[in-house]
């Protein structure tokens, strides 16, 4: 048991924390160092302390997670603060089948087998492998389920892990709070008008946060597309490569507008360059999505590219390229 000190500190108003209270606590892992219990409004915060060496190396593994892919730049470091390291040894079961879930775990190192066994079987069967990358526990913390298979360490190894608490809080809460934060952006979009309410919350759901500096490039003219982008903070400028390479601006769109999707409706290159003009927060919508969940407004984007011809007529003296000029 790796006991640590535990100190529990009141955010204010002020974002200001005053410490009020000392004690002792078992961490549940094998990191050891000071756990900070943090009360804000949705509940205890923990953060386990970690060196910067630490921090980096986590930083990496969750990187490639799915489930952290919606979270923002706040959330995810939220994240981080509440991992904790466990060491595994050869022939460790990290978790085992059947039992009640405790942990989420990112792995850093190591590999790991898969084991199922059903009722009919004596002994269980490799069922895949996690080989040096992945997460594994998440299932039975977010539906209450047991174990639905044993996770055997091959070789030695260092997880990340998360008690079931800190997810479900984590995790939901930032699941709510991006569904109203999309919602209220998409329905400044006069695009999604048509979409009914329960169509507009799936593609908030389906929306990936993305940051980008001042002057940092966006989009690439002649790059495929890969998805769309709703603009939640700052401004962008679109830009064009003549045919005497010469980059000229076609346009700048700000919060509430949207760029990206007429490559999507064309199926084409991208004709267009998109840089932020300063800080940008933006929304974005891969291909997949876009194509499951924008049909309804499908014939209203195909009947803009008239309009954003035009108006490369009127700049460069052609209509030639038109995919996803704003």
């Amino acid at each position: 048991m790796v006991v640590v000190v535990v100190v529990v500190v009141v955010v204010g108003d002020d974002g200001g924390g005053v410490v009020c209270d000392r004690g002792w606590r078992d961490s549940g892992g094998d990191s050891g160092g000071l756990v900070v219990v943090v009360d804000d409004d949705d509940g205890e915060r923990i953060i386990h302390a970690k060196s910067d060496e630490q921090r980096q190396r986590l930083s990496e593994a969750v990187k490639t997670i799915f489930l952290f892919r919606s979270l923002d730049h706040d959330q995810v470091n939220e994240v981080l603060d509440a991992m904790f390291e466990r060491r595994v040894s050869e022939g460790e079961n990290v978790i085992k089948q059947g039992d009640d879930g405790d942990n989420f775990y990112v792995i850093e190192s190591g590999v790991y087998n898969i084991l199922v066994k059903t009722d009919s079987e004596a002994e269980p069967r490799l069922v895949g492998k996690y080989d040096n990358t992945g997460s594994f526990g998440e299932l039975a913390l977010m539906y209450n389920l047991p174990r639905a298979a044993t996770i055997q360490a091959v070789t030695n190894g260092a997880l990340w892990a998360m008690d079931r608490q800190t997810f479900r809080r984590i995790l939901l809460k930032s699941a709510c709070r991006k569904r109203k934060m999309y919602e209220a952006l998409l329905e400044r979009v006069p695009m999604l008008k048509t979409l009914e309410k329960y169509e507009r919350m799936n593609l908030a759901d389906a929306l990936i946060p993305k940051t980008y500096s001042g002057g940092e490039l966006i989009i690439k003219q002649g790059d495929s597309a890969d998805g769309m982008y709703f603009l939640e903070e700052g401004t962008v400028r679109i830009t064009m490569i003549n045919s005497e390479n010469q980059e000229k601006e076609i346009s700048r769109v700000s919060v509430g507008g949207y760029f990206g999707e007429l490559a999507l409706v064309t199926k084409k290159a991208r004709a267009a360059s998109v840089h932020s003009v300063g800080k940008a927060k933006l929304a974005f919508l891969d291909v997949e999505a876009f194509e499951r969940l924008l049909g309804p407004c499908m014939d209203l984007m195909k009947r803009n590219i008239e309009d954003y011809e035009n108006e490369l007529l009127r700049i460069f003296g052609s209509k030639a390229n038109i995919s996803d000029i704003r």
